[in-house]
């Protein structure tokens, strides 16, 4: 099963990066504020960035190397890879 790592751009201009193996139906998650507690109240949301990954423990693992980078180096992650959202 294909596991997917996203970078969701909240209203507040904040980024979230979170993993699933259901893209649609998480994101339908987070803008009903089921989601993640972070982004409760923080939409609507747009996605900026999705990353396949062949199982959840690559996925994991690359979700924690984006979220180690500091707010200007994930800014210029996305900006770089704007085509492959």
């Amino acid at each position: 099963m294909d596991w997917t790592v996203y970078i969701l751009r909240c209203a507040d201009g904040t980024l979230y990066t979170g993993i699933s193996n259901d893209l649609e139906r998480r994101i339908a998650e987070h803008e009903a504020g089921q989601g993640a507690k972070y982004t409760k109240g923080r939409g609507p949301f747009q996605l900026v960035y999705q990353e396949s990954c062949e199982d959840r423990g690559l996925a994991s693992k690359r979700e924690n190397e984006i979220k180690s980078l500091d707010r200007q180096a994930k800014l210029a992650f996305v900006a770089a890879n704007a085509d492959s959202s």
